[in-house]
C-alpha cells in the first residue's frame, strides 16, 4: 500500500492524540475527589450510625425519666392522702400505726426516687451532650461531602471539556488522512492494539521490539511512500529523519 511520507507521519500525531484521549479517559474514571467521596461516605455511615443510636439512647431515658415522674406524682398523691387520713383523727390507733409505717415506707421510697431522677438527669445530660456532638459531625461531613461533590463536578467537568477537545482535533486530523490509512490504523486500535509508532532507535515505536539488521535494511531501502507493517504487531511503522535507519544521515 501506498500513502505519502507527510500522511504516515500525521498517525503519529494520531497516535499522540489517542494516547492523551486514553488519559483523560483515565483521569475522569479516577478523579482523586471521586477516591475522597468514597472515604468520606465510610465516615458518614458511621456518623449517621452514631446519630441514631445517641437519639435512641435519649429516648429511652427520657422515657424511664417520664416513668419516674409517674411514679413520683402517684407517690407523692398517697402520701398526701395518709397524712390527710392521720391529720383528720377519725381513723383508730391501730389503723393510724399502719398509715403512718406506711408513710415512713413511702417517703423513703420518694426519697430515693428523687435521688435516682437526679441520676437520671445528670446521664440525660451527657447523653443529650454526645447526641448534639453526633449530629454536629453528621452536619459537618455532610458539608465537606457537598464541598467535594461541586469539586469532583468541576473536575469532571474540565476533563470532559478537553476530552472533547482532543476528539475534534481528532476527527479533524483523520479527515486529513488516506481513508485506507486511517482504516488500517483503526482496524489495529479496534483489536486493542498501537495503531502506529516511529521507527527509532532500531525499534518500532509500537511494540517496542527491536528490529534487526535486516528489517532494518528493507525499511531503509522501501519508498517512503510505502506503508510498512512491523512483523511482530502489525502496527504501521513511520519513518522520518529522527528514525536512524541505514544510510540515513543525523537530523539536523
Amino acid at each position: 500500500m501506498k500513502a505519502s511520507a507527510a500522511a504516515q507521519r500525521m498517525l503519529l500525531d494520531l497516535a499522540d492524540l489517542d494516547a492523551e484521549i486514553a488519559k483523560t479517559a483515565h483521569s475522569r474514571k479516577n478523579l482523586p475527589e471521586d477516591a475522597d467521596l468514597a472515604e468520606l461516605a465510610t465516615k458518614l455511615d458511621a456518623a449517621r450510625a452514631d446519630v441514631a443510636s445517641s437519639r435512641v439512647a435519649v429516648d429511652d431515658l427520657a422515657a424511664v425519666y417520664e416513668k419516674f415522674e409517674r411514679e413520683l406524682a402517684g407517690m407523692t398523691e398517697h402520701v398526701a392522702r395518709d397524712k390527710a387520713s392521720i391529720d383528720a383523727g377519725t381513723t383508730g390507733h391501730k389503723a393510724v400505726a399502719e398509715l403512718q409505717r406506711e408513710l415512713e415506707s413511702l417517703e423513703r421510697r420518694r426519697d430515693d426516687l428523687e435521688g435516682e431522677m437526679l441520676e437520671l438527669m445528670e446521664q440525660q445530660e451527657a447523653t443529650s451532650t454526645e447526641a448534639d456532638r453526633a449530629e454536629a459531625t453528621l452536619l459537618t461531613l455532610t458539608e465537606n461531602e457537598l464541598e467535594l461533590v461541586a469539586e469532583r463536578d468541576k473536575s469532571a467537568a474540565a476533563v470532559e471539556t478537553r476530552t472533547a477537545d482532543l476528539t475534534e482535533r481528532r476527527i479533524a486530523l483523520t479527515e486529513s488522512i488516506d481513508d485506507k490509512l486511517v482504516g488500517i490504523y483503526e482496524g489495529l486500535r479496534g483489536r486493542g492494539q498501537v495503531g502506529a509508532g516511529l521507527v527509532q532507535a532500531r525499534r518500532c515505536g509500537a511494540c517496542r521490539m527491536e528490529l534487526d539488521p535486516r528489517t532494518l535494511s528493507r525499511i531503509a531501502a522501501a519508498d517512503e511512500d510505502e506503508v510498512l507493517r512491523c512483523e511482530e504487531c502489525g502496527a504501521i511503522m513511520v519513518r522520518t529523519n529522527h528514525s536512524g535507519l541505514p544510510g540515513q544521515g543525523r537530523p539536523e
